[in-house]
């Protein structure tokens, strides 16, 4: 009897989490562009692209990421995020000499707050509206 209820409680859990993930590639939201237009203005790495691949679950975003060409530029890898609630852009860049460097650049009350990792010299930089306010050298 014990096995039964333990089947039968893993079936209908596991059907309750069930989600439809799907994938479209959109042009980006006005409050999407809205954040990468603020974020650009300080810290203009971080591109405008006017278009966006959207992650749905369920019919909601749950994230949206940018590709880029990166054909004539100093990037072999080159990964940006828009968080849902359009607050946040995560990044994750490789150079063409290996470099790797991620982070994410926060919107608030009207500032733009940078926190970068470079993973080949182990520095962390924190930035407020373009000027590094922390830096923290490995």
């Amino acid at each position: 009897m014990k096995k039964y209820i333990l089947f039968l409680t893993l079936v209908f859990s596991s059907v309750s989490f069930a989600q439809t993930i799907t994938t479209k590639i959109e042009d980006v939201s006005i409050s999407q562009f809205e954040l990468l237009k603020k974020v650009n203005e300080f810290y203009p790495d971080i591109t405008l692209n006017k278009q966006v691949t959207n992650f749905y679950a369920d019919d909601k975003i749950i994230d949206s990421q940018q590709e880029f060409d990166l054909r004539g530029t100093n990037f072999s890898k080159y990964r940006l995020g828009i968080e849902p609630d359009n607050k946040k852009v995560v990044f994750e860049y490789t150079t063409k000499d290996g470099i790797v460097v991620y982070g994410d650049i926060t919107y608030f009350n009207g500032n733009v707050l940078r926190t970068t990792f470079n993973k080949n010299t182990n520095e962390i930089e924190v930035s407020l509206n373009g000027k590094a306010v922390y830096l923290k050298k490995g």
